[in-house]
């Protein structure tokens, strides 16, 4: 395995790859990473995983296999949780200049395509951040069932259900005498 260059943890040197046949691999360990992913957004824990990058004859395959948690609150009870997430990345990797020649390379017709830097290096922050900004879910849960707040009084109904009869509408006060078979009643 081979480290990422110092000071740029996801930043990988790919000269020495360019030069060998498709097929080459290396495999970069991802230990103890953070990036910043704005001010909406920000990590419980660190980034782990492996980057496996394998020489074709265009470029390079990225496949990454990445862990970590964000910190975030429950949608339901406004609880602060964190979310564990997996993230795989799955890129082509182009250079941007001629190995061989240094002239700068067309790449137009593949503008998705990861672009390598002027010193053939592999920079994955972009990649990383977009790939946990996608993976942030919609509505994240403390837990499945959580019963969230009450509408009345803002209480979190995980740790006492509770009534409110007497904030009840006079109008509506036979409907909170209406039971269905098998309901407690509270709410």
């Amino acid at each position: 395995m081979t480290a990422s260059r110092p000071g740029d943890p996801l930043t990988y040197p790919l000269s020495g790859l360019l030069r060998e046949p498709p097929g080459a691999i290396r495999l970069y360990p991802v230990a103890g990473v953070t990036v910043d992913l704005g001010p909406d957004l920000m990590l419980a824990d660190p980034i782990e995983g492996t980057i496996r990058v394998s020489r074709t004859n265009r470029g390079a395959l990225v496949h990454g296999r990445l862990e970590t948690a964000i910190a975030t609150q429950c949608s339901r009870c406004l609880r602060d949780i964190e979310v564990p997430l997996d993230l795989q990345i799955d890129e082509e990797a182009l250079p941007s200049i001629d190995h061989e020649s240094g002239r700068p390379l067309d790449w137009s017709g593949d503008p998705d395509a990861l672009r390598l830097n002027a010193a053939h290096e592999l920079e994955l922050e972009p990649a990383v951040r977009e790939a946990i900004q996608l993976a942030e879910p919609i509505a994240p849960l403390c837990r499945e069932d959580c019963p969230g707040l009450c509408v009345v009084c803002g209480a979190d109904l995980s740790l006492a259900p509770h009534r409110h009869e007497d904030d009840a509408d006079p109008r509506l006060q036979a409907l909170l005498a209406f039971r269905i078979d098998g309901d407690a009643g509270t709410h």
